[in-house]
């Protein structure tokens, strides 16, 4: 087991949270690959989006609903900082996930975190597990919970 889908395990099972982790044979880089893959909804999918902060130099974390996209000037205002792209060395670096397998959970450093409202339609959604290939099942208001996130409309 790698150690970014350690990280998320442990993550869930210190919040007592049994949620299994499913590996997918085909991976799940994309929100459609992995609706595909769970058998779920498209919006079923928790998407991790990270952006830089202009100003911070820092990762924001933005989890959307699989189809929905993220407004930029909705998230900028949200986050009070311009957002840039980040990096995959900075995502890697902040968070300790490579890029198509970032977690909403399990990071390595404490991240601001904001969810779309959209994904509390659900009664179950499916977040990356820390790898392209893992994912898990979840309650969007324990993952919210989990993730320190906040609830806020930043789509489009």
């Amino acid at each position: 087991m790698s150690k970014s889908l350690k990280r998320v395990a442990h993550a869930l099972d210190a919040a007592d949270i049994a949620a299994e982790i499913i590996e997918m044979a085909d991976g799940t880089r994309t929100a459609a690959d992995a609706a595909k893959a769970a058998g779920c909804a498209l919006d079923q999918i928790a998407k991790s989006i990270i952006f830089r902060g202009e100003t911070s130099e820092v990762a924001l974390l933005f989890v959307t609903a699989g189809g929905n996209q993220v407004c930029a000037e909705k998230a900028s205002a949200l986050a009070g900082e311009a957002l840039g792209k980040a990096d995959a060395k900075l995502i890697r670096a902040q968070t300790g996930f490579a890029i198509g397998g970032v977690a909403p959970i399990g990071h390595l450093s404490p991240i601001r975190a904001w969810f779309d409202p959209r994904l509390c339609d659900f009664q179950t959604v499916y977040a990356a597990a820390g790898t392209p290939r893992h994912i898990f099942a979840i309650n969007p208001n324990e993952l919210i919970r989990l993730s320190g996130g906040v609830l806020a409309d930043f789509t489009l």
